[in-house]
């Protein structure tokens, strides 16, 4: 995988620990380590089954990282695996050997989504009782399979995702919103088939919630249409959204259409949830990796969230407490951490939450002396742009000034990466074909 990082005397140490954590998030090792066959005898995490007693086994599933799942459960299943459909973002396409893979707009979805979703419901309705349906989810779900309700259009489906996007709402918000407009998602596509269901899931959403990984097509639903339209208010985006929209939801609220089903239902004693790997095991690796450099390191047991701006400074400004001297880290020293923040955005500019972190950051670390913050999306996309994230140091500040650079401006307008870009600190990855959050270091040497 190749890993672009700014010049600057860490760049070796950061290319050790980044592509250490990246490394460890790899779908297909994450899976391996939990699917093992031996002759007709499946093991998923503690449950076993027999492949001679189902007619067919087909893969369907949709995200950033259910490429590399797709190919690891190929070499898994062999000849039991009678075929499927996966759904990536456009450009993260790898050869598979059984199953289809279908490229899809993320984070806006578009038709190659729709259309893909069509199949892969269809796909999912044909079986019976004796088959076996393995689903494979991963962050980018929800935005890769659009299954809109009717009365409902892509277009509609569109312009809410980004109103939801833009309006720093958290991830369960969004995806409770998503799965009460949607024929797949909140337990719908449990609910549209007959077969046995085995779900692997690579979590890119912290504590692991299986409701809001890829707004859950195969678990129980708690959240109701209420809800989906107190967080539409709470957003202050009820008014924008498209009038379908409101109209579904409010129909849902008064009973006039299905909810989404909810936790006991029978259907779910047939479906079994396997978290394969999240953020922890990027977090752990780092860490790994910044020791056996020879840094002390501390890894943040608790996630970062909120806004990302905020969330920036006040890791960054751990530096400074630090450099006073109080004994708890000396340097050479690496902060690990790890979350999923949000960006609430009120201007036209181009950016993504990691690179808000980096500039916020920036001015927290300014005029200390070998400092650096680094702030990735694993996926190696942060927002709409083709970066991964970046590095800023204690002397970011003074060369934006010297280049005529407004980095607050730049933060406030929400406009981070023109300038991130001026100044030659972004990561670039590439698609890494995993997702499980960001990854932060806060290193001094």
């Amino acid at each position: 995988m190749p890993l672009a990082l700014p010049a600057s005397s860490a760049r070796s140490i950061l290319r050790r620990v980044i592509g250490a954590g990246l490394r460890a998030a790899d779908p297909a090792s994450a899976l391996l380590k939990c699917v093992h066959r031996a002759g007709h005898r499946l093991q998923v995490g503690h449950r076993r089954y027999d492949l001679r007693f189902f007619d067919r086994v087909v893969v369907v599933g949709a995200g950033k990282a259910s490429v590399r799942m797709a190919q690891a459960l190929e070499r898994v299943l062999g000849p039991y695996l009678d075929g499927g459909l996966i759904v990536v973002k456009t450009g993260h396409r790898l050869p598979t050997k059984r199953v289809t893979v279908i490229e899809a707009g993320h984070p806006i979805p578009d038709r190659a989504g729709l259309e893909a979703a069509k199949q892969l419901c269809a796909r999912a309705a044909e079986l019976g009782p004796r088959d076996l349906l393995i689903v494979l989810l991963s962050g980018g779900a929800s935005s890769l399979i659009p299954a809109p309700v009717d009365g409902v259009s892509l277009a509609d489906k569109q312009k809410l995702t980004q109103l939801l996007l833009r309006s720093g709402a958290a991830i369960q918000e969004v995806n409770a919103v998503r799965k009460h407009l949607s024929t797949i998602k909140g337990g719908r596509l449990a609910e549209a088939t007959r077969a046995r269901i085995v779900t692997l899931i690579l979590s890119d959403v912290i504590g692991d919630e299986l409701t809001a990984i890829g707004s859950g097509p195969t678990t129980p639903d708690p959240s109701t249409y209420r809800e989906a339209i107190a967080i539409m208010k709470r957003r202050r985006i009820w008014m924008k959204a498209p009038a379908s929209i409101r109209r579904h939801l409010e129909r849902g609220d008064r009973g006039d259409v299905s909810e989404t089903p909810k936790p006991g239902a029978a259907r779910f004693r047939r479906v079994q949830h396997e978290i394969i790997g999240n953020n922890e095991m990027t977090l752990v690796a780092a860490a790994q990796a910044a020791q056996r450099a020879g840094l002390r390191t501390v890894l943040f047991s608790t996630p970062l969230v909120g806004e990302a701006a905020q969330a920036g400074k006040t890791f960054a400004s751990l530096a400074a407490r630090l450099s006073e001297g109080n004994g708890i880290v000396r340097r050479p020293y690496c902060l690990v951490a790890g979350g999923e923040t949000t960006v609430t955005v009120t201007g036209r500019g181009t950016g993504g939450r990691a690179q808000e972190f980096a500039v916020a950051a920036a001015g927290e670390i300014s005029g200390l002396h070998k400092t650096w913050v680094a702030a990735i999306g694993t996926d190696g996309t942060d927002g709409p742009t083709d970066v991964a994230g970046a590095v800023v140091s204690g002397s970011t500040l003074d060369q934006a000034k010297r280049n005529g650079l407004n980095l607050r401006r730049a933060l406030t307008q929400h406009n981070a990466y023109p300038a991130l870009r001026a100044l030659k600190s972004h990561i670039v990855t590439g698609p890494t074909g995993t997702n499980v959050n960001d990854l932060y270091l806060l290193l001094a040497l």
